[in-house]
C-alpha cells in the first residue's frame, strides 16, 4: 500500500511537469489555450509548472535517499 501511495505522490507532479512542457511547446508553435490571454503568459505558466513538478520530484528523491544514507557528503544534512 505504501508503494502505491508513493507512486501516486510521484505521478501528480510528473503530470504537472508534463503539462508545463506542453504549454511551453504550444507557445513555440503559436497555439494559444482559451483561459490564457497571451503567449508569453502561457510560456511563463508552463515554465512554473515544469520547475515546480521537477523540483518536487527531485526533493522527494533527495529526501528518500537521505533517509537511506545513500547521498554524498555534501548533500547530508548537518
Amino acid at each position: 500500500m505504501q508503494r502505491i501511495i508513493a507512486l501516486i505522490i510521484m505521478l501528480i507532479p510528473g503530470i504537472i511537469a508534463a503539462l508545463g512542457i506542453k504549454l511551453m511547446r504550444d507557445m513555440v508553435f503559436n497555439i494559444l489555450h482559451a483561459p490564457i490571454p497571451n503567449l508569453l503568459l502561457q510560456f511563463l505558466i508552463g515554465l512554473i509548472f515544469f520547475v515546480a513538478g521537477i523540483g518536487f520530484i527531485a526533493g522527494f528523491i533527495l529526501r528518500r535517499d537521505r533517509k537511506k544514507n545513500k547521498v554524498q557528503a555534501r548533500f547530508q544534512k548537518k
